[in-house]
């Protein structure tokens, strides 16, 4: 018997591809109508989150940040079997995870922090990217299961909390790189070129292809060898926000990018490659 705890978009659809796989899922929400949605599949709703775990070996957990899930986790701690097994696929904090971790084992239970990078689709379809690390031992036991909700399952060896950094860290990217593309879309706009135009341009030139090669560009410590010189990148930078400026149309990431250009250079850097603005985060 699974326990899934936390129907939103993602744990619903969850619920829903264990059920097409055969299991047996009892739900819980805190608004019980979102559980109570989830019996037309086959899942069984329970407004007592006690009575959903009770008779649960492994009891799956995606929530909101480390307050509700400790909170959560403490009301259903009188309820559950011996030897239970939490996985948490809520997005924390690292130290969170950790915390959780020692504190379940030192109650009898297992603890095991497996975010993931997928959204509610891959939820059903069960594609996407689960990420896990500490007691190897615990891993190889659930490993195949959680390859089965996600299709690939990514083990960051055996430190507590390095799959809850690794998803802060990845999150972090995607933020970052959403915010490129509205000020990619701000500087088309002030200059009047459609959306469509920027999509052909991406169409044929992907800089998502120049990723590993810029990571290591970035994180490796040299910069003397430049193939875009920072005084140049940021000659560029300012006629983005030139542009911007003009057209009354304000850049999300590019002023502060400038700032951290503008630092490098009054420290005599113009001439290296502009991705010496990481060196103080490389190695």
């Amino acid at each position: 018997m699974v326990a899934f705890l936390g129907m939103g978009l993602l744990g619903s659809n969850f619920v829903r591809a264990m059920i097409k796989k055969g299991a047996q899922v009892n739900v819980w929400n805190r608004t019980a109508s979102k559980a109570k949605a989830l019996e037309q599949y086959g899942a069984k709703a329970f407004e007592n989150i006690a009575d959903a775990v009770k008779d649960a070996g492994v009891i799956h957990v995606t929530l909101k940040d480390d307050d509700t899930v400790n909170e959560v986790l403490e009301m259903i701690k009188p309820a559950l079997k011996t030897g239970a097994t939490i996985i948490d696929h809520t997005t924390t904090s690292a130290n969170g995870a950790i915390e959780r971790t020692k504190y379940w084992k030192e109650l009898g239970f297992t603890y095991l922090h497996a975010p993931v990078f997928m959204g509610p689709q891959n939820a059903l379809e069960s594609t996407g990217y689960m990420l896990v690390s500490g007691d190897q031992e615990v891993i190889r036991k659930w490993q195949q299961e959680l390859a089965k909700m996600t299709g690939k399952v990514i083990n960051f060896g055996e430190e507590e909390g390095r799959a809850a950094a690794m998803k802060l860290i990845g999150n972090s990217f995607l933020v970052a790189f959403t915010a490129g593309i509205v000020d990619a879309l701000a500087l088309g706009k002030a200059q009047n070129v459609p959306v469509s135009d920027i999509a052909t341009l991406f169409d044929s030139w992907n800089p998502a292809a120049m990723l590993p090669a810029r990571l290591q560009r970035v994180s490796g410590g040299k910069y003397d060898n430049p193939s875009w010189e920072l005084s140049m990148a940021r000659k560029d930078t300012q006629l983005f926000m030139n542009a911007a400026d003009a057209a009354g149309v304000n850049l999300v990431v590019i002023p502060s990018i400038a700032k951290q250009m503008d630092k490098w250079i009054e420290k005599g850097f113009g001439n290296s490659d502009w991705t010496i603005i990481g060196k103080d985060v490389a190695g």
